[in-house]
């Protein structure tokens, strides 16, 4: 190719119109008006046009629709090395793909398709940044997602693209301050559609629900492409079973997979659903349906502790196998799984490696989840009042999740705070009573051997203090003359101590004089 380029030659190279009837759109900065049917209304984008419509704004795609556009991609970057918009296109289609597949041979080539296109535009390159900051997040690296996607939103501060990947990863490192104003900057600049499912996602991590439900169903109704309406039909089912409702969290995921019978997310949500509803023989086949189709190490870790819970134990090691054989395979495509990893050692394998794994990952991404694992992980390595503190936090700072919940009532049972820990338990069970197959098994088990609290309260409560008698000498006195001004003339009851196991203990009797008082069941 000779150094001059012509401007036709260099329209081409971005727009990219060669072999897709209709329009390519790019990240919301390069949009191509087709020609008119004659009816007014541009013609449908093909495969390859819709992709690039989604890949650019950040939206979910179909398979066929991502395999078309990187098919297309590839083929113009053999003729046309040097177009960095393409690269950064190819790039992101590539993340996408790897994430809906979870096929982690995408992401190597995602990074080297990105860093192809810094390298021939080294500046003003916010879509790549952005892509990068992206498959920084799938990869659960949110350090360098977020050095990534500062960098874009530096370059390109009113690209309203680059948010949902910063807010994803200041998620991930627990910045919740961060959030906030990412999502502040999205809601200024982002369309709808954007806006309500990030705005969903943040309300639902901050535990408001109703909120988070309202944004969501929204995001779902505006959705435009069937990938893109599958997705918010998802989030939507996954709140339902987060409260405790799988026959309508089941709906949900069954119209996502009928808007997108590839939303793989939504076949393991499907068999969540049906084990909690009793239908064991469907849920095992949409989980190995999951599996089949996008083998998360999170799924594997779901249905093996299914089949432990069925007594099926020769299949629930060999999905636990599968989960080490996952992780290795995915790290070796940059996939930090250590936080899955560190909940199923501290499990079903060794509690004091998952410790040190657990540790080294929440001093990387401080999260409510990650928090609660290690907690967990400490509790059961023999550390419970360290624990406790963590799982507390996430409780705090996280999601309202009844595993966070089962957490800590199991911690402070195990610690002999009795109270708190039947509060804890039951909440778990009233927020979602069939979040774990194996962990609602034993949260019912404790709530069980911690019984019912005495009726009425411990009895020392509403035991009267006798008031010793007064000396025979004394001059009477008006009640009004002994009481000091300010204060009430009546004498609260002696607060009573408590052990460290909650057992509340005899409250000494003061040597002073006092009127008696019983308190009330109220009081």
């Amino acid at each position: 190719m000779g150094p001059y380029k012509s401007p036709v030659r260099r329209s081409v190279k971005r727009a990219l119109v060669a072999s897709v009837a209709g329009a390519a759109v790019a990240g919301a900065a390069y949009v191509l008006v087709p020609m008119d049917r004659g009816d007014g209304r541009p013609p449908a984008l093909g495969p390859a046009g819709r992709a690039m419509a989604a890949v650019g704004a950040g939206a979910p795609a179909s398979l066929p629709d991502l395999a078309a556009l990187i098919g297309e991609r590839e083929a113009h970057l053999r003729a046309h090395p040097g177009d960095d918009h393409s690269w950064a296109v190819l790039g992101s289609a590539y993340v996408a793909r790897g994430a809906r597949t979870a096929d982690f041979a995408y992401y190597p080539k995602a990074e080297q398709a990105l860093r192809t296109s810094l390298k021939a535009k080294p500046r003003g390159n916010p879509e790549a940044l952005t892509g990068l900051a992206a498959l920084a997040n799938v990869r659960h690296d949110f350090r360098a997602a977020r050095t990534w996607g500062e960098q874009a939103a530096k370059q390109a501060p009113k690209r309203w693209t680059v948010y949902p990947a910063l807010i994803d990863a200041y998620t991930g490192l627990g910045d919740a301050k961060a959030v906030g104003k990412a999502l502040a900057s999205l809601q200024k600049l982002g369309p709808a559609p954007a806006v309500k499912t990030r705005t969903g996602q943040v309300y639902r991590d901050r535990g408001w629900r109703e909120d988070a439900n309202a944004a969501l169903t929204d995001a779902a109704a505006l959705a435009r492409t069937p990938a893109e309406k599958a997705a918010g039909l998802h989030r939507v089912g996954e709140l339902a079973w987060e409260r405790g409702e799988p026959a309508q969290a089941l709906r949900y995921y069954e119209a996502a997979l009928g808007a997108d019978p590839d939303h793989h997310a939504s076949l393991a949500g499907k068999g969540r659903a049906l084990a909690a509803l009793g239908r064991t023989s469907e849920s095992l086949h949409a989980y190995r349906s999951a599996l089949a189709r996008q083998p998360l190490p999170e799924y594997a870790l779901e249905l093996g502790e299914l089949y432990e819970s069925l007594k099926l134990r020769p299949a629930a090691r060999a999905q636990y196998d599968m989960l080490r054989a996952r992780v290795k395979q995915e790290s070796a495509g940059g996939v930090n799984n250590e936080r899955v990893l560190g909940l199923f050692e501290a499990d079903h394998g060794d509690p004091e490696a998952a410790v040190e794994r657990l540790r080294a990952e929440y001093k990387r991404h401080g999260n409510p989840q990650t928090a609660d694992a290690l907690g967990w992980a400490l509790h059961l390595s023999g550390d419970g009042e360290a624990g406790l503190k963590l799982v507390t936090k996430a409780m705090k700072d996280g999601p309202r999740s009844a595993l966070f919940a089962y957490h800590r009532g199991e911690i402070e049972r195990q610690l002999g705070w009795y109270g708190a820990a039947r509060r804890h338990i039951g909440e778990a069970l009233r927020i979602n009573p069939y979040f774990s197959p194996l962990a609602v098994r034993e949260a019912k088990r404790a709530m069980e051997a911690l019984g019912e609290p005495p009726e009425g309260g411990p009895a020392q409560m509403y035991a009267p203090v006798e008031p010793a008698p007064a000396p025979a000498a004394a001059r009477w006195t008006s009640p009004r003359q002994l009481t000091p001004r300010g204060s009430s003339s009546r004498q609260a009851t002696p607060r009573q101590s408590t052990t460290r196991r909650g057992t509340p203990s005899t409250p000494r009797q003061s040597t002073r004089t006092a009127p008696a008082r019983t308190a009330s069941p109220g009081s």
